[in-house]
């Protein structure tokens, strides 16, 4: 299965908190059949949030990239076929970089792995079978990355 993962996962897969965080998600990305990915949108994304303030990502954002293709997550470019993509629905979040993931998704026959409930029951998004706490809730500090 071709997996990208939104920041939210990624930055729990970096620091190490994916385990605690949703176990589901976890094991199911570290199968051997699975091709998990991130975008450099998501990346983006969280370098435009460190540096507002709004975001700790635990480490000098220049490691992060190289922390997650150390893990097997492998770092994708954002390209013109991604950006004019139509994506239906459109994400309820009317976030840009959600959209760009998803229309990374569309283009690449991906699966989005998400800790947000607001994405997860998007057509694109992958699903697994996870308990209801796996899933990421921005009000319980035990689900932010």
């Amino acid at each position: 299965m071709r997996l990208i993962s939104d920041s939210h996962v990624l930055l729990a897969v970096a620091l190490k908190r994916l385990d605690s965080m949703s176990p589901t998600i976890a094991r199911a990305i570290a199968q051997p059949d699975v091709d998990p990915a991130a975008s450099a949108a998501s990346l983006w994304e969280i370098a435009i949030k460190a540096r507002l303030g709004k975001l700790d990502p635990g480490m000098p954002l220049g490691m992060l990239a190289e922390l997650l293709e150390a893990v097997g997550i492998g770092m994708l470019p954002i390209t013109a076929s991604h950006a004019v993509a139509a994506v239906e629905p459109m994400p309820p979040t009317h976030d840009p970089f959600d959209r760009m993931l998803l229309a990374r998704c569309l283009v690449e026959g991906r699966r989005l792995v998400t800790l947000d409930h607001a994405l997860r029951d998007h057509p694109l998004a992958a699903r697994f079978a996870a308990k209801s706490s796996d899933a990421f809730n921005p009000k319980n500090p035990k689900t932010r990355p």
